[in-house]
């Protein structure tokens, strides 16, 4: 019973960790997106 009791906190703990890391990854995605949609095309004259 310990066992499974161990077993089931790393799979809850890991799909905790998967979770976060994916809300991260979206984020970070927006920011991106956001970012890009404030810069200005600027040319640059040589």
């Amino acid at each position: 019973m310990v066992q499974v009791k161990k077993l089931l906190v790393g799979i809850l703990s890991l799909m905790n960790h998967i979770t976060q890391i994916s809300e991260t990854g979206g984020m970070i995605e927006v920011l991106n997106k956001l970012t890009r949609l404030s810069m200005s095309n600027t040319k640059t004259i040589v």
